[in-house]
């Protein structure tokens, strides 16, 4: 449940949403998806199919405008949420449904996708999901958003579940793929929701705390690590070279 929660995220941002378990993050998320409504209050978002990008009222929109905002948004899943079948089905799904794309546009994009994860697309294009590493999984599912060429990233725990190394191979995946501009140039806007501080650590978002479904902090990481509010010291003390890192 969210309460008072006063929020605004400006183009080419990168945020992260952080907080205890059961603090509305996960709940944040679906808002700002359009998948929940608030009882009060509202949500706005840019409509980039109008000049000028324009905030429409989510609650305003009938869903066959929903669905003309939300081609330019992709979302990364905590699971991946692929599919049974091959990678590049996975890959075409959402453009072959949402754009109406032919699969002869959406080879050379997917073939990109690939490439910019870090994959051989020779080597993974007809794997079926079932012989992908985690690793690989949440490749596949980044590539599978950049397939899009979104203008905002949606990220919900991109990191759960793996291993520190193929962690750090996600914190700089996403940080590149932030600073990728578009097809049209426009800057990339990025929300993570997350629990994994070595990501706060190395990519130095702006970041916000819930806390019972109110903001308890909004700011940059170096107000994150200096403050003493009572919640935040211990995502601080779980930074080991922060320090080190600050000093230099």
């Amino acid at each position: 449940m969210l309460t008072g929660i006063d929020l605004q995220i400006l183009r080419s941002e990168m945020v992260a949403i952080v907080g205890p378990s059961g603090c509305g993050k996960t709940v944040l998320l679906k808002h700002i998806m359009g998948t929940l409504n608030p009882d009060r209050g509202s949500v706005s978002v840019a409509d980039h199919e109008q000049p000028g990008s324009p905030l429409m009222n989510l609650a305003d929109l009938p869903e066959e405008r929903m669905d003309e905002i939300r081609i330019h948004w992709a979302v990364v899943f905590q699971r991946n949420a692929l599919f049974g079948g091959t990678v590049f089905e996975n890959l075409a799904l959402w453009p072959r449904e949402i754009k109406r794309m032919p699969d002869d546009e959406i080879l050379p994009r997917a073939i990109q996708a690939l490439r910019d994860v870090g994959l051989n697309p020779d080597q993974v294009l007809q794997t079926k999901r079932e012989s992908l590493s985690g690793g690989m999984a949440k490749r596949v599912a980044i590539a599978r958003a950049l397939v899009m060429n979104p203008l905002l990233i949606l990220y919900d725990e991109p990191t759960s579940g793996l291993d520190p190394v193929a962690g750090a191979q996600i914190h700089d995946l996403i940080a590149r793929t932030h600073e990728v501009r578009t097809d049209a140039n426009i800057a990339r806007t990025s929300i993570i929701v997350t629990h994994d501080t070595e990501l706060l650590r190395r990519l130095r978002p702006r970041i916000v705390m819930l806390s019972e479904g109110r903001v308890y902090f909004d700011g940059s990481f170096d107000q994150f690590i200096a403050s003493e509010l009572v919640l935040i010291r211990p995502y601080v003390h779980q930074m080991p070279l922060l320090h080190e890192r600050r000093h230099e």
